[in-house]
């Protein structure tokens, strides 16, 4: 993943919590029942609603962002996986000389 890839990674770990904890400090429009009780935004002043709110908007857009950068630095290479098992049953056939059903044929007489 490499450095650039841990960074993303660390900084996708903060958003994350910011968002939990803004959403969790964020008024519900009609109680008021904030993470500490009772008005949750008058402990930041009149204007916090829209902060808040602005503040966890652009807390999502980096989520986003960042979710895609890890995405996109995660993703394999173009070329097809290779079938481990396919590749071994092979090796195997070419390395003893015979085919898989003489294989199947002499451990099923042992």
């Amino acid at each position: 993943m490499g450095i650039v890839g841990n960074i993303l990674l660390v900084a996708f770990v903060i958003v994350c919590v910011l968002i939990v904890l803004l959403v969790l400090v964020q008024d519900d429009g009609k109680n008021g029942m904030g993470l500490m009780g009772g008005r949750g935004t008058a402990a930041f002043g009149s204007h916090s609603a829209s902060v808040l709110s602005k503040t966890t908007g652009v807390l999502v857009v980096l989520f986003f962002v960042i979710s895609i950068g890890l995405a996109k630095i995660n993703a394999p290479s173009g070329k097809p996986p290779k079938d481990s098992q396919t590749e071994t049953q092979a090796t195997t056939t070419v390395e003893e000389g015979g085919s898989l059903a003489d294989d199947e044929a002499a451990s099923a007489s042992n």
